[in-house]
């Protein structure tokens, strides 16, 4: 699934903050917003991929009246005809399943000829059953939690499940990576989107690098928070609304709470930082530790960790210097370079 599909900046209807989202690109915030705005919306999800397609299932897109559109389910390449179809959607009720691929004329003109095929289905959102399932979307993302939604593409029915229980052990264990599963029935199609967490990149030191890494992350989907204890650093006038701690990190890190999507990043060039991070770190199961520092910065780090415990295959964890090695300067440059890095470790590439 992508991260993009969950993702401090918008907030809810009922003014509750979402952590790390982007009121623009928030596909179920959005939803939500619009749904009290207009009444009635459309909601496009990827199910299914062949080949080259640019965005993975569960990708999805929001259509509002007056072709209005947030989100992607291809990159740009079909969401002009998918928005029109969206349009009858709207107005009839009744669900579609989309197909677009090279031997179509249509994926022709839209800008599908480079071997990809997908399937999108398209759903109406109307009245409070609607406004209750996204509510429980966004509920389950504020609390980091395990979320499938099981659609029958059919009529549109869904059923929420909060664990994998209810699966056979296969799916289930799709589900728990975070897989989205079509289960093609020979009487009924069902769709399962697994709607797990967003990565949750926390960056340890709020100075310019953290700048561009929080506003990058934020912007492909990723949940973003800035810790640092010094105010001057960690003010909501440098990051905008990405979430602050102005804590010491052995406050914050327990508090945020560090689960498998979860990267943890130091950027602050302070030795107190850095070593009270990196042993909670990785301690935990983040599946992402970075250090900013040069070599020799880091030699003298690793001194310290061993000093204060860490075994050498804890210390071996933390990826450092931080980053894609690409001769990056200047703190734009380290910060595409970091998040190159979250991304290969979050694929397994």
């Amino acid at each position: 699934m992508p991260e993009s599909g969950f993702v401090g900046g918008s907030a809810e209807p009922d003014g509750t903050a979402i952590p790390g989202a982007s009121a623009s690109r928030d596909v179920p915030a959005v939803a939500r917003a619009w749904l009290d705005q207009f009444g009635t919306i459309a909601l496009a999800t990827v199910i299914k991929t062949w080949g080259s397609s640019p965005v993975p299932v569960g990708g999805q897109l929001v259509i509002g009246p007056q072709e209005r559109f947030e989100g992607s389910v291809s990159g740009g390449c079909v969401e002009a005809a998918v928005i029109t179809a969206a349009g009858d959607v709207m107005a009839t009720g009744v669900p579609k399943v989309l197909g677009y691929g090279v031997g179509d004329e249509t994926a022709w003109r839209v800008g599908l000829p480079c071997g990809g095929r997908i399937e999108i289905f398209v759903e109406r959102l109307s009245g409070s059953e609607d406004a209750a399932y996204l509510q429980a979307v966004l509920a389950a993302r504020r609390a980091r939690a395990f979320l499938a939604v099981e659609t029958d593409l059919a009529d549109g029915r869904r059923t929420l499940h909060h664990d994998v229980g209810s699966f056979d052990a296969e799916v289930g264990q799709d589900l728990s990576g975070g897989e989205c599963v079509l289960i093609d029935g020979p009487q009924r199609r069902t769709f399962i989107n697994a709607l797990a967490p967003p990565v949750h990149v926390i960056l340890v030191g709020a100075g310019h690098v953290a700048q561009v890494l929080a506003d990058l992350a934020q912007r492909i989907g990723f949940q973003a928070t800035v810790v640092d204890p010094r105010s001057a650093f960690s003010s909501e006038t440098r990051f905008g609304g990405v979430p602050l701690r102005q804590d010491w990190p052995e406050e914050a890190l327990p508090a945020l709470g560090l689960d498998s999507r979860t990267a943890v990043i130091t950027l602050a060039h302070d030795a107190r930082l850095d070593d009270e991070t990196l042993p909670i770190a990785v301690r935990s199961p983040a599946f992402y530790v970075g250090a900013l520092g040069s070599r020799r910065t880091h030699e003298k780090r690793v001194e310290r960790l061993a000093k204060a415990g860490l075994s050498e295959s804890e210390i071996a964890r933390i990826d450092a210097p931080v980053g894609i090695p690409i001769g990056a300067k200047g703190p734009g440059e380290i910060a595409v370079s970091i998040l190159a890095a979250i991304v290969k470790a979050r694929r397994g590439a």
